[in-house]
């Protein structure tokens, strides 16, 4: 009886174990490692109290149509500029490049910039920074605009994968700087893809 009862208890305990560790969300493989990332206390920019209830962010459904190859004309002659953020402190970028390309039937443009400081770090020499505005901000995404990270190609073509864009960090806590998108950034269109605004 008292074996059956132990058995009993050990069961119940690792139900419980595996009921209170659930697999990390995510229909992409990105979606899966931006919401570990974000359940982790060491590197999420959440703050505690929205830590304690995170089951992960809220995405857009994949859509195959926001992947679009880009022509890269590159500005070799650009002057880094400071670029304003949300707090006092001002990010040191040039604009590396012009990006053209067509989304949702229309022909579109965005600079890419590269960041001063950000290119001295070990792995992001090829580091490219892609801030911009759509018509989906203050709506259905977050206010400030969105990113996407992007690395120098060989060549002049570039994939945007508008899947992957994500919201700065000060989206979820105001105590980040984070670089405030250029207006030339912005899209005329719905972006319905990528990172939703937070709901806190």
């Amino acid at each position: 009886m008292k074996y059956i009862l132990t058995l009993l208890l050990s069961v119940s305990f690792l139900f419980g174990c595996a009921q209170k560790k659930r697999p990390i969300k995510g229909e992409s493989e990105f979606q899966i490692e931006l919401n570990k990332e974000y359940k982790d206390a060491s590197t999420s920019p959440l703050k505690e109290k929205d830590l304690k209830k995170f089951k992960g962010l809220d995405y857009f459904k994949v859509d195959s149509s926001f992947v679009v190859k880009a022509k890269l004309i590159r500005t070799p002659d650009s002057t880094y500029f400071k670029m304003k953020t949300t707090t006092s402190r001002l990010a040191t970028e040039r604009v590396y490049g012009v990006l053209k390309f067509n989304l949702q039937g229309k022909e579109c443009q965005l600079n890419v910039y590269q960041g001063k400081e950000t290119i001295k770090q070990e792995g992001y020499e090829d580091y490219l920074f892609l801030p911009f505005l759509d018509n989906t901000n203050g709506e259905s995404t977050y206010g400030g605009g969105r990113y996407i990270e992007l690395r120098i190609p060989d060549g002049d073509e570039i994939y945007i994968d508008f899947n992957k864009a994500y919201n700065p960090y000060c989206a979820y806590n105001e105590r980040y700087s984070c670089p405030i998108v250029p207006r030339v950034n912005y899209l005329d269109i719905d972006v319905k893809a990528g990172v939703k605004a937070f709901k806190k």
